[in-house]
């Protein structure tokens, strides 16, 4: 069966919050003299050449100017870590050593020290003065992280900042004149695109693999954070365990994305891998370089993608979009005049086909920032103007049904006559989306599961199943199945 993985598996993926280190930074106005990361970059560039960066031209189809470029940009990184042998084995050690038996042997009960493992992975050098961007789940909870340049040289880096939601992280090491990874554009990466992963799999360091853009604005539910952005760029190029932070790069050696996670039946690279669109990093380590921590817009609202049933539900001629299920009530889209059942079409003129683009199209923004939506309501085009908020702003005061969903931190909606009819059910609730909450602390319950009982009494729709749920206390026992698979599944909780 397939899995997927974040690429480096020593690490314990804490997806709190966003974390910075520097507490001095106004986090309203931001460090006043800040520069980003990209005209940083293009200064340095016209700084070596006289002049900004420019397209080469390359005359025959090969990877040798991307790789030559790109490869001194990546670097090396070593993280240490402690695992206490008493505390149960988590399920990442599990999945990196592969053996039971052998894990049974080295976290033995007997064993009360503490044990040190160390973690390799890749980042990338964003800046001349040291700055290097890579996963979150690379650094942390590490005690130390020890940085290896394409040049062999080794120093012991410092965590700028962190952002779960993303899962980026941005270190500093001190160092002057280093050779950096100039940004590309992610938006203006297609299909088919040939792309080139850097990285240092398998502790097989500065290694370029080549492949295409498989797929865009992926959405594989690997994060768990409540807040979690997920539109990876899907490609082919081979990425193993320490590609984890590594480039993908155009073919002009431009850094088109952050390499994050494969899917895979075998814990090595089978096809699938997945990076975080450049456009994407560029926002958040800006973010965390001037505020300390990523400040990011809301729209506050619950989704869903239209497809082809919907749209004829809705009586729509269109079948790409994304549906308004539910809005929270202090929301920026509620106050902007966004209604339930809306199909949200475009932002900024930019189309809008799921809900990964979406989200990473709001993720690109601040509070207070401006957007115009393009939406469907009730057949009639309707352009909307509004203003982010805040997350707290956003989701302060909420209905019960999303209080109880959030505590669970489930999505879900109503499944389809069609999905009835198919499977032979009279009523039932699709889980769409699984983030930090009851149901991943206490259960395996996996994107896609359809519940059909709480506590041995049928669920009809998404509404009998928060009213069964919301003034609950005890035990809870979930019987449902997995479109495909035989059988029934039960998962209890207690709330």
């Amino acid at each position: 069966m397939w899995k997927f993985c974040v690429l480096i598996l020593l690490s314990s993926i804490s997806l709190t919050g966003c974390n910075g280190l520097n507490d001095k930074k106004d986090l309203i106005g931001g460090d006043q003299n800040f520069v980003s990361f990209q005209a940083k970059q293009q200064q340095a560039l016209k700084n070596k050449n006289g002049q900004p960066s420019q397209k080469p031209t390359i005359e025959t189809f090969n990877f040798r100017y991307a790789a030559k470029k790109a490869t001194p940009g990546v670097v090396h990184i070593k993280s240490v870590f402690t695992y206490n042998a008493e505390q149960e084995i988590p399920d990442f050690f599990k999945d990196f050593f592969g053996s039971d038996e052998y894990l049974r042997r080295y976290f033995s009960p007997e064993n009360r020290i503490p044990n040190k493992q160390m973690g390799s992975a890749s980042g990338v050098i964003v800046s001349s003065d040291g700055y290097i961007v890579t996963n979150n789940h690379v650094v942390n909870d590490s005690e130390s992280i020890e940085i290896v340049l394409h040049d062999q040289r080794n120093y012991k880096a410092k965590i700028i900042g962190t952002d779960p939601s993303t899962d980026l992280a941005l270190l500093k090491i001190s160092e002057r004149n280093l050779d950096f990874i100039e940004f590309g554009n992610s938006d203006s990466v297609e299909v088919g695109d040939v792309v080139l992963a850097v990285g240092n799999p398998f502790n097989l360091a500065s290694t370029v693999t080549a492949g295409i853009v498989s797929a865009k604005a992926r959405n594989i539910n690997i994060l768990t954070d409540q807040s979690a952005v997920e539109s990876y760029i899907q490609t082919d190029a081979a990425v193993n365990r320490g590609n984890s932070g590594g480039a993908l790069v155009d073919i002009y050696g431009k850094l088109v994305g952050i390499n994050a996670a494969i899917a895979t039946p075998t814990g090595s690279y089978a096809g699938y891998s997945f990076a975080i669109p450049v456009e994407i990093v560029k926002k958040t380590i800006d973010d965390l370089m001037k505020y300390g921590r990523v400040m990011r817009g809301y729209l506050g609202i619950i989704i869903s993608d239209l497809d082809g049933e919907k749209a004829a539900v809705m009586g729509l001629k269109i079948t790409k979009g994304v549906i308004v299920e539910n809005l929270y009530k202090n929301s920026a889209a509620l106050q902007a005049g966004v209604q339930k059942n809306d199909v949200i079409i475009k932002i900024d003129n930019r189309p809008v086909e799921t809900s990964p683009q979406l989200r990473e199209i709001i993720a690109r923004h601040r509070p207070g920032d401006k957007l115009q939506l393009t939406l469907i309501r009730e057949g009639k085009e309707k352009i909307i103007p509004i203003i982010l908020k805040s997350e707290a702003e956003s989701i302060s005061s909420i209905d019960t049904k999303s209080a109880i969903l959030n505590k669970l931190g489930i999505e879900i909606q109503n499944i389809s006559e069609r999905e009835k009819s198919e499977l032979e059910l009279s009523g039932g609730v699709k889980v769409v989306h699984i983030s930090k909450g009851v149901i991943q602390k206490y259960t395996n319950i996996k994107q896609g599961f359809i519940i059909i009982r709480v506590n041995g009494k049928k669920v009809a729709n998404e509404a009998e199943f928060t009213a069964m749920l919301e003034n609950k206390k005890g035990g809870i026992l979930i019987e449902g199945i997995y479109p495909g698979f035989s059988g029934a599944y039960y998962y209890a909780f207690s709330l």
